[in-house]
């Protein structure tokens, strides 16, 4: 027999088939390797000459978009490193909508200048110790950058709403923030409540349909379904509202029983009366004053008859959610069981009708008066990538709009407040003694990713747009930012890019405990993962029964 090696130190400890890595080299580089991949990727995406990406998922779904938020869902990241980030970016999404790339890149940034710092032999902990003061440091001089006049707005005024609106859809689609921008803001003002801080983003729908141009975008009060009435009314004005979950049919009975018919004539009284019985239903519904009919289930073809003689229109909502949704734009209740609903229990809307667009037939319910319950953009475009992507901006442009009902204090774009973040960094790094002074001066040089980001995703020299910043901003003229377009520096006061307070804060308070998280980390210990062989190990024909 074979002399068998004992296992010794860690591995005696832990069962075969783990992996630990621990120490500088293997942890904490390798660490920092997987989290500058990753916001590499997002990084040529930043701002609104960002490249597309085109990720396939899993299920073999094409996506092509700049949101970073949706390129890093998608990727479907392993490395438990990079995955803090994602989490960072998917924290930011959720509060803000808006800046999960900035997460990400910034992250990213500063964990390219923490790895320098620990090849010049500082340790883990001074370097997150100095970015703590940093972060802390930067949301001071963050504070100070707030435009004058602007903690107070009014939400339904659609010219401050455009202008804090415009850089977070700009990002997403650049050139067309002009167009989208009004149209979101007409909707969030429609279905802006009386306390602007419970907007429900839920309220503003978006209908992609195929066809057209963005310029034949429109925006609905009341909702949009994709789908036609069923039978031959096609439209209804200043109607009462019937919805059934059940669906529109004759019921079966709970307890099963069995009928036994001796004679013709009893086969056709029963025949007669589930006729009958159909037929009283319809009446009792079309009495009560309904016109329209909404199905949540099969609507049977006998019981469609009746609607059509008694001239109800018939609609069919499949999705529980569409249904809950058209119950709040109409004011309805939904009943279980088909039956004579009471007065009120019926909904109201001011018209659905059923309109052709670009070849699709869509029901258009309408809500005029009293309407802050439902919004719908309908979104037109040439393919679904292209509807899918502007749905994304729409949504980032409505996130947008909650935040600044929360906050609406805005700070300069356009790289503007970067840029005085590193200058005021800068300055803070040279007053600190002791070590941490290096990384407050490399968290400042972190802020130049953006302009520098920026400008080389326009195609624009970066080292002479950071200097002529850095130039203008010395000069004591804080509000100096890229100008794209025209590719110089410019105020940004003029080119009206303003970026909201809360994003930026976020962002950089993710960003920065993202970094801090993954430096803190000095071993890696992974057991072995459990289960039997993966999908793809099998060999071919493996578990296959053999014909």
């Amino acid at each position: 027999m074979g002399f068998q090696m004992q296992p010794y130190g860690i591995q005696s400890m832990l069962k075969e088939g783990h992996k630990h890595l621990s120490g500088l080299d293997e942890a904490v580089v390798k660490n920092i390797e997987a989290c500058k991949e990753l916001s590499a990727i997002t990084r040529t995406s930043l701002g609104p000459n960002g490249m597309n990406k085109m990720v396939i998922n899993h299920l073999d779904k094409l996506f092509v978009t700049n949101d970073a938020a949706t390129i890093v869902n998608e990727l479907e990241v392993q490395h438990p490193a990079a995955k803090l980030l994602v989490l960072a970016s998917r924290a930011q999404q959720e509060e803000i909508g808006d800046g999960a790339n900035l997460t990400i890149s910034f992250a990213g940034e500063l964990l390219e200048k923490a790895e320098e710092l620990i090849r010049m032999g500082l340790h883990p902990s001074e370097i997150i110790s100095g970015y703590n003061k940093s972060i802390n440091k930067a949301i001071e001089v963050l504070d100070e950058l707030v435009e004058k006049g602007s903690e107070s707005m009014d939400v339904k005024n659609k010219d401050e709403v455009v202008l804090r609106m415009r850089a977070a859809v700009a990002s997403k689609q650049f050139g067309q923030e002009d167009i989208l921008c009004p149209l979101i803001a007409d909707a969030c003002i429609q279905v802006c409540p009386k306390n602007p801080a419970n907007f429900n983003v839920d309220n503003v729908r978006v209908a992609k349909l195929l066809g057209g141009g963005l310029h034949n975008s429109t925006v609905v009060r009341g909702m949009v379904l994709k789908n036609d009435a069923i039978g031959s009314i096609k439209r209804a004005e200043k109607t009462k509202i019937a919805v059934f979950v059940g669906g529109v049919d004759t019921s079966a009975t709970e307890t099963k029983g069995t009928v036994l018919i001796h004679t013709a004539e009893q086969l056709e009284n029963y025949a007669k009366t589930e006729e009958a019985k159909v037929e009283e239903l319809i009446k009792a519904i079309s009495d009560s004053g309904a016109k329209v009919i909404v199905s949540g289930a099969a609507v049977g073809d006998m019981a469609l008859h009746f609607c059509e003689r008694y001239k109800l229109m018939v609609l069919k909502i499949t999705s529980k959610f569409e249904l809950r949704r058209f119950c709040r734009t109409t004011g309805a209740v939904a009943l279980l069981k088909l039956s004579q609903p009471n007065p009120d229990e019926l909904g109201y809307a001011d018209s659905v009708s059923v309109e052709e667009i670009g070849g699709a037939r869509v029901t258009v319910v309408k809500n005029e008066e009293g309407g802050n319950s439902v919004a719908t953009v309908v979104l037109r475009g040439s393919t679904d990538s292209i509807l899918d992507d502007l749905e994304r901006a729409v949504d980032d442009g409505v996130n947008t709009y909650k935040a600044m009902c929360r906050d609406s204090r805005i700070v300069p774009g356009a790289a503007a407040t970067e840029i005085e973040l590193a200058k005021k960094l800068k300055e803070f790094s040279l007053k600190e003694t002791g070590l941490d002074q290096y990384a407050i001066a490399k968290f400042s040089e972190s802020f130049e990713m953006i302009p520098r980001t920026l400008s080389e995703n326009a195609g624009l020299n970066a080292m002479e747009i950071i200097s002529s910043l850095y130039a203008e901003h010395a000069a004591g003229k804080t509000k100096v930012g890229i100008d794209l377009e025209n590719g110089v520096c410019n105020d940004v006061s003029e080119m009206k890019i303003w970026d909201l307070y809360v994003t930026k804060f976020f962002a950089l308070k993710y960003a920065a405990d993202a970094a801090c998280t993954v430096l803190r980390v000095d071993q890696i210990i992974m057991a072995k993962p459990a289960g039997g062989p993966r999908r793809g190990d099998r060999p071919a024909g493996a578990g296959m029964d053999e014909d």
